[in-house]
């Protein structure tokens, strides 16, 4: 029997913990095959777009590579072109989830400490030599310290280090990428929250050169 499990946002636990779960996988297919390079899903709270967000992390990151039993009962795995694609992308994954404050100060911080931990998880990419030395002192250079410059290119430049690590484009997953905002706009700091995160999307996910594909929700 399968258990109901209420708010649980990790594809993978919710698979394999047998919980229920509604076959969304088909979106896997609708998106891929739209080659659109940036997607933006809008839909109100509770839709389960952090649920895709994780689904879609588990099949294409290569993190998840060789876990067929996460799929092999849903309509993806129907289609021996997408069994080929799971497991074999470098992904991004991150959330904005939890920068709710009420001042640009606080929100800025919070940021920072979303991208250091984000870096933090990719540290092996330090070992060995694939990186050169310039490319390490600037992935070392990522802190709570960081000027907004550095803020502005680090998500591009962690694609660029994991394209260089595996030699693929990567793909980007930015969830509510807006939550920031709407605090900026609550408490008063819209204007400068919307100049700092403007250059941090826009090299993120307009002029990235090492862009597969992103989805913002």
């Amino acid at each position: 029997m399968k258990t109901i499990s209420i708010g649980k946002q990790d594809f993978a636990y919710i698979r394999e913990n047998n919980c229920f779960y509604i076959d969304k996988t088909s979106f896997i297919e609708e998106w891929w095959d739209s080659q659109d390079d940036v997607t933006l899903i809008t839909r109100p709270r509770r839709f389960g777009k952090t649920l895709n967000m994780s689904m879609v992390e588990c099949f294409f990151s290569n993190k998840y590579a060789d876990r067929a039993d996460l799929f092999n009962d849903l309509n993806i795995w129907k289609l021996e072109y997408f069994r080929k694609l799971q497991g074999t992308y470098p992904v991004i994954f991150l959330s904005f989830a939890a920068v709710k404050t009420n001042s640009f100060e606080n929100a800025r911080q919070q940021l920072c400490s979303i991208i250091v931990s984000l870096y933090d998880s990719f540290s092996y990419l330090l070992e060995g030599d694939i990186l050169n030395e310039r490319e390490k002192l600037r992935f070392q250079d990522i802190s709570m310290d960081m000027s907004d410059a550095q803020i502005a290119m680090s998500l591009q430049n962690l694609c660029q280090f994991l394209n260089k690590y595996y030699g693929k484009k990567v793909i980007v997953l930015l969830d509510e990428y807006d939550t920031p905002l709407q605090e900026a706009y609550t408490y008063g700091y819209w204007s400068q929250l919307a100049d700092f995160t403007r250059g941090l999307f826009n090299a993120t996910f307009k002029t990235n050169p090492y862009l597969e594909r992103a989805i913002m929700t």
